[in-house]
């Protein structure tokens, strides 16, 4: 098998794997969500946590499938700015996306989990 046809599978099964997750990950979220919504518990918001999960997955998978092709398939100048931009658009919207998701940016979220589970410690005070 030559090289560049070896490599459009490789784009060809990442693409599949982005969209199945995508596909599968919504039916699971909204699946889980109506579990929630039986129980009496704030359906929407677990549904749109899962769904929000799905999504940044199934993106970081097609962002893999895009540069594959651009770096092995066709490399040009204008292929590479157009892999540019959709990086960028891509980017943003998992940042968008994991800021929504967990009310922090990711660069805090350590500082903040450590403050809750803080906070939900009990002190033992002597």
């Amino acid at each position: 098998m030559p090289f560049e046809d070896f490599m459009l599978l490789a784009v060809r099964a990442f693409e599949v794997a982005g969209v199945g997750v995508l596909v599968v990950g919504s039916i699971a979220a909204l699946g889980v969500a109506l579990r929630e919504a039986r129980r009496g518990a704030p359906a929407f918001a677990v549904f749109r946590r899962g769904l929000g999960r799905a999504i940044l997955l199934g993106l970081e998978l097609l962002i893999v499938a895009d540069i594959v092709l651009t770096i092995t398939i066709d490399p040009t100048a204008e292929n590479a700015i157009t892999l540019g931009i959709i990086v960028l658009v891509r980017t943003f919207l998992s940042f968008s996306l994991e800021i929504e998701l967990d009310g922090v940016v990711p660069w805090r979220r350590a500082a903040v989990e450590a403050q809750r589970a803080e906070q939900a410690t009990p002190v033992d005070r002597r």
